[in-house]
């Protein structure tokens, strides 16, 4: 409940109220006379607002360019910060998956413009992406309060007849103006990209953070670079007397016209070397757009860890504990997040399920496979099914026949029998397979299986190639 002028009315109203009828701006004295028993709270719009600031504070892990927009929404560059999380779809994902968890109900969209973004989240339909250039498109068929036009306007527009986005595009410009003035077709310009939308985005609580200012806009890349490479000797040196170094870095350069150019690197493990973060940021350079020029530039450390000082290997047969951690940072910069792993050991009786993907850099757990049990250097998971020959019950087939090609069997050896793991389910309680490795006559090797005897109709299934 909130204070209009005179009016007492409705500023809010959860899902039970709006299925009653109730809508926010409906004077009270309507409300509590079509609902008896009406429960109201009185508004408190100064707390919903620092709840809001709390939240874009939040969102912080996903950009460092975070804006509000009052009273419920939020704008999230995320440009220069989308392939930190897998893309833009995993990170709206993510987002709208976090944000429900926490018991918030949230809609969102990716588009090029702040407005065409604002439209397309308010849609029935959440987590929708606009295809670069297509937000006229995707606008065209809306109604004419997703451009955020005021309320009198968007009546006296639907008095004439222009009732969606597509229709106020294509009305002359000059008349249009002098009877309903510039609002109108400023946000349409906004929301098609032909007009800028300034954000007044939030400054992060950066505690590790550097900034240069230039007297003169620069812009040309060779420029940016060597910013980039000062600015992080200097916050390479912050980092280091604090003994801290950095997981995600936010590199942001401000425009001559306030815009905001925003791009986010990740570390696999905490690092303060300068070359290594200019380096990395050298490969996102390509996505900063410096406009008509840029005339400020911030470096922050959003993500620390504790990071001592080491001794540097003396020797140069010595193994440099960080040179892995360099090489997997650019990898994971080129091939996106997900990209890298390596196979780890788990305990399992069964080979596909002795083995799972972890972080590069993930620490040993200390589980191992088992020593003296050659196993395929490619494992094909599942199984595929093949038809073999065998002379004798349960030896080694002679031949079979995989993905419609026939192959002789040359050489062979085993079984070597694995049981199912009974604690997983009943039927695996008397599951077994009996593994053979065989060589065709051209030298290529598979490692075949039949998961039951011959006599009880077992089938063969080939689960690996090559040599371990």
């Amino acid at each position: 409940m909130a204070q209009d002028g005179p009016r007492r009315v409705l500023a809010a109203v959860d899902r039970a109220a709006w299925g009653l009828g109730l809508r926010p701006g409906m004077s009270a004295a309507e409300a509590q006379s079509r609902v008896a028993g009406l429960v109201v709270v009185e508004a408190a719009p100064e707390d919903d607002l620092a709840g809001l600031a709390r939240l874009a504070d939040w969102c912080l892990a996903y950009s460092p360019l975070v804006a509000l927009d009052p009273p419920l929404g939020l704008w999230i560059e995320s440009a220069g910060a989308a392939h930190l999380h897998g893309g833009e779809a995993r990170l709206l994902a993510d987002l709208c998956r976090r944000l429900r968890a926490g018991g918030l109900a949230a809609r969102a969209a990716v588009a090029d413009t702040p407005g065409a973004a604002w439209a397309v989240a308010r849609l029935p339909r959440a987590g929708r992406i606009v295809a670069p250039g297509r937000q006229g498109a995707v606008l065209a068929e809306l109604p004419l309060w997703v451009l955020r036009v005021e309320a009198g306007t968007v009546a006296r527009l639907h008095q004439l007849g222009i009732e969606r986005v597509g229709q106020l595009a294509a009305q002359p410009r000059a008349p249009f103006r002098l009877r309903f003035g510039e609002g109108a077709l400023r946000r349409l310009d906004q929301a098609l990209g032909h007009a800028p939308e300034p954000l007044a985005y939030r400054a992060p609580p950066e505690t590790h953070a550097v900034r240069l200012a230039f007297p003169e806009p620069i812009g040309a890349p060779e420029t940016l670079a060597r910013v980039v490479a000062r600015l992080s000797e200097a916050l390479a040196q912050d980092l280091e007397r604090r003994a801290l170094g950095g997981r995600r870095f936010d590199l942001v350069f401000v425009r001559v016209d306030g815009a905001p150019q925003a791009v986010s690197v990740g570390t696999a493990r905490p690092s303060r070397d300068p070359r290594h973060l200019a380096g990395l940021f050298a490969e996102r350079l390509s996505l900063v757009d410096p406009g008509h020029g840029i005339d400020e530039a911030r470096l922050a450390a959003v993500r620390v860890e504790p990071l001592d000082a080491r001794q540097i290997a003396a020797l140069a047969d010595d193994t440099d504990p960080d040179g892995m951690a360099l090489l997997v940072d650019r990898l994971a910069l080129r091939l996106g997040p997900g990209r890298l792993f390596r196979a780890a050991p788990v305990e399992s009786e069964w080979p596909e399920r002795a083995v799972r993907r972890v972080a590069p850099l993930a620490p040993a757990t200390g589980a191992s496979w088992p020593a003296g049990l050659p196993r395929p250097g490619r494992l094909i998971d599942p199984p595929e099914p093949v038809v073999a020959l065998a002379a004798v019950p349960d030896a080694p087939p002679g031949a079979f026949t995989w993905r419609g090609a026939r192959r002789r069997v040359v050489a062979a050896d085993g079984p070597e029998r694995v049981f199912g793991e009974w604690w997983r389910s009943d039927a695996e309680a008397s599951a077994f397979r009996d593994y053979y490795r065989v060589e065709d006559e051209s030298g290529a090797r598979y490692w075949l299986f039949r998961d039951a005897p011959a006599a009880e109709g077992g089938r063969w299934w080939l689960h690996g190639l090559g040599e371990a």
